[in-house]
């Protein structure tokens, strides 16, 4: 198996691996993470599907790097979640591992005031 399916079959087992974990927390709101080279997105999407709030790096100027973007998004998603009151959600980061942004983004919007 080459090295580049080798990853792809592991980012789908990830993925499918997130997604049965998050049935059992359909009655909570999910917080889906979407990891691109050029920024992060996070949006919370409630159980019908209806998005109740977003934020991106795309808008922040940042220049020390992705992390410090991603833990700025992770703040602004989470008081956009108060204000939309959201007090608890899922961590739905789909096929990423938990590390670097990803884990930069939930742990500011833990620190802000979101319960996983």
């Amino acid at each position: 198996m080459s090295e580049q399916s080798l990853t792809t079959k592991q980012r789908q087992l990830r993925r499918n691996r997130t997604r049965v974990r998050l049935q059992s927390n359909m009655n909570r709101p999910r917080l889906s993470i979407y990891r691109s080279n050029q920024a992060i997105y996070a949006q919370i999407i409630d159980a019908s599907g209806k998005v109740l709030a977003t934020a991106n790096s795309i808008k922040i100027k940042s220049k020390d790097g992705k992390i410090t973007s991603a833990t700025q998004v992770g703040a602004l998603i989470a008081e956009a979640a108060k204000s939309a009151g959201v007090t608890q959600v899922a961590l739905d980061r789909g096929e990423y591992r938990y590390h670097g942004r990803v884990r930069a983004l939930a742990e500011a919007a833990r620190e802000h005031g979101l319960k996983f």
